[in-house]
């Protein structure tokens, strides 16, 4: 990411213009890898789930053994107090992170109480409505929990999700669809999954391999509430070659519509567009 103005750090107790220096070259996140983060968005005016987005960090520093330092409510405030630096129809994507700073039981055990903290506030852009992606599969499966720390959401789990990003563009593909362990349909490189068959939603059920999205529970919430029914089930990759449309949830865009997996090829999504008006309006009442 540039540096710039589109770019603020919280950090040491204070904002800072830029994309301030946070590391050090023996912190135990820089050389071992103990960094979590959480992203949340600021679009239209609003921080949906923000509150979520921050208890969710604190949670996913516990899963590393970094002890969390900030609560949600102060955590919340802080993001507020940057956020009202950017003109009202920025599109900010939020990120708060902890990093374990020194070495506890034989230098791999993070040192507990010992912990950074930031918030990188940056503009991204929202995608169109009109945007889409496309799928594949991939070779590489989401981890489980007695091999990785898939119970948080970690900057350690994110080069395994670059290899099947690599791989779907090796193939033509703008993102992959992902197996656990099992064989079963877990999630994509970058979003939790949706299809549709008949009227009806389906989704993967969380299962310990995958960080089933705030997002997400957002979504099946709004789309039950508007009688819609939606089903967290197994599912294989055959299900999704005979659903009827399929869109991605992930906080940096929403609602991703899918064109194509595998040379299957979906009409544009009347239930993406749905999910889509429900989650703003849902959002816009919410505050």
């Amino acid at each position: 990411m540039a540096t710039g103005s589109n770019i603020r750090t919280w950090f040491d107790g204070a904002w800072h213009d830029g994309d301030a220096m946070i590391l050090r070259a023996a912190d135990h996140g820089a050389w071992l890898g103990t960094t979590v983060f959480d992203g949340a968005r600021y679009a239209h005016g609003l921080t949906p789930d923000l509150d979520l987005h921050c208890a969710r960090v604190n949670r996913s520093a516990e899963a590393l053994m970094i002890t969390p330092t900030v609560g949600t409510d102060e955590m919340v405030a802080i993001v507020r107090e940057g956020l009202a630096r950017y003109p009202k129809d920025a599109a900010v994507y939020i990120r708060p992170m902890y990093w374990a700073i020194e070495s506890g039981d034989l230098a791999i055990v993070p040192k507990p109480g010992v912990t950074g903290f930031a918030i990188s506030l940056e503009e991204i852009p929202m995608a169109p409505e009109t945007a889409a992606t496309t799928l594949t599969t991939t070779r590489f499966r989401r981890p489980t929990l007695d091999c990785a720390v898939v119970n948080a959401k970690a900057g350690c789990l994110y080069p395994n999700n670059a290899r099947m990003i690599a791989e779907a563009r090796s193939k033509g593909y703008g993102n992959a669809l992902v197996a656990d362990a099992m064989g079963n349909v877990a999630e994509t490189a970058t979003a939790n999954v949706f299809m549709v068959r008949d009227g009806e939603v389906f989704t993967p059920v969380p299962n310990g391999t995958f960080l089933a999205g705030i997002t997400r529970a957002r979504h099946i919430d709004n789309l039950r509430a508007d009688g819609v029914t939606v089903h967290e089930t197994v599912l294989g990759f055959e299900d999704f070659r005979q659903a009827d449309e399929v869109f991605l949830s992930g906080n940096m865009n929403k609602v991703t519509p899918v064109s194509e997996f595998d040379g299957t090829h979906y009409q544009s999504g009347r239930m993406a567009k749905r999910a889509r008006e429900l989650y703003w309006d849902w959002a816009a009442s919410a505050g």
